[in-house]
């Protein structure tokens, strides 16, 4: 029985990455969604996973706040609450403006140029009428943002916090003062970036972001239809 648990553990310090990743991946895009169990066998059989390992990954994933588990009853997806999403969004304005303007100092001619072509391309959307592309390519500009300031502690504690609140993103997406009000916010942020000018892109930045908390204080506040 020792020696079992031994193995298990073994297998679950090697092969533990690959399911803590795609279950990270599934919540982040909104598969696997608030409140759903999370079964063992059935995630043992879609990673050919061993059951020490899918206990260990969820252990990890728990300790992230994306899973949470339950006396008896097993483990599921950790739903956040608007509370919670709003203290969320309070550290990702401060850490994101950092970012912003870190990128701002850091950026290169193809990161300006890359970033001219994802505000003509929000642009182009808007006026499409797509709002779930526009909402993909929002999530585009924050990752790019956070990829040329090379601050990477900040963008891993981001993409944490940003997944544990995947299920209010679209609904703020489109409610933040209108998809029209979020498209001039990400183009000044964008100018700011590629002008060099470190503190107008952390001001923008947060200015956006305390925007989009407002917009979820106003959502918690509001009577439920």
């Amino acid at each position: 029985m020792k020696q079992q648990e031994t193995d298990m553990s073994r297998s679950s310090s090697t092969d533990i990455q690959p399911v803590v990743a795609g279950l990270r991946e599934a919540i982040s895009r909104g598969e696997l969604v608030a409140n759903q169990r999370l079964i063992e066998q059935d995630i043992c059989d879609e990673y050919e996973a061993s059951r020490g390992t899918v206990r260990a990954a969820l252990a990890e994933l728990a300790t992230e706040g994306l899973v949470e588990r339950i006396q008896n009853r097993g483990a599921r997806v950790r739903s956040v609450s608007i509370a919670e999403a709003i203290e969320i969004l309070e550290v990702r304005s401060v850490l994101e403006a950092l970012c912003a303007g870190k990128a701002a100092h850091l950026a290169a001619e193809e990161d300006r140029l890359a970033l001219k072509g994802l505000g003509q391309e929000m642009i182009k959307t808007i006026d499409a009428g797509d709002l779930y592309r526009y909402s993909e390519l929002n999530n585009q500009l924050h990752q790019m943002v956070l990829d040329i300031s090379k601050q990477k502690t900040a963008a891993s504690v981001i993409h944490r916090l940003k997944t544990q609140m995947v299920r209010h993103q679209f609904r703020l997406t489109m409610r933040s003062g209108g998809p029209t009000t979020s498209l001039a916010e990400h183009l000044a942020i964008i100018d700011a970036i590629c002008s060099g000018e470190s503190e107008t892109a952390h001001q923008t930045m947060r200015e956006h972001l305390d925007s989009v908390t407002d917009t979820l204080r106003g959502l918690a506040a509001a009577p439920a239809s």
